[in-house]
């Protein structure tokens, strides 16, 4: 893992890992704002090719990470992270159980988005 960039694009909502100019795993996500910040992770997919490489919960620590940093909670609804968080209390605090109610809520308002 360690030729493998984790970038950003928060305006399409991933978080990528990219490899020789390849995204090879992301999570899709969206940025929640009621009743708090938070982002929403959705799905974590990482390419068939790269899969066994840790790539994936090298997107889900950077995640909570760029979420820490910002100061804002993660609400996961990717059954992956929820696994992640799950096996890394001290990384991933357990998100307010109406918040991510209200992510729920988000996700069936918007059904085109994922």
């Amino acid at each position: 893992m360690s030729d493998i960039e984790i970038r950003d694009d928060r305006a399409a909502g991933r978080l990528e890992a990219v490899e020789a100019g390849e995204v090879v795993g992301r999570i899709e996500y969206f940025v929640l704002d009621a009743p708090e910040r938070a982002l929403v992770p959705v799905h974590t997919i990482v390419e068939p090719d790269h899969e066994g490489r840790g790539i994936a919960g090298s997107l889900a620590r950077e995640l909570y990470t760029r979420a820490q940093r910002e100061g804002v909670t993660v609400a996961p609804l990717c059954p992956y992270v929820v696994k992640w968080a799950e096996r890394h209390p001290d990384e991933a605090p357990a998100a307010d159980p109406e918040l991510l109610r209200a992510a729920k809520e988000w996700l069936v308002a918007h059904p085109g988005r994922f």
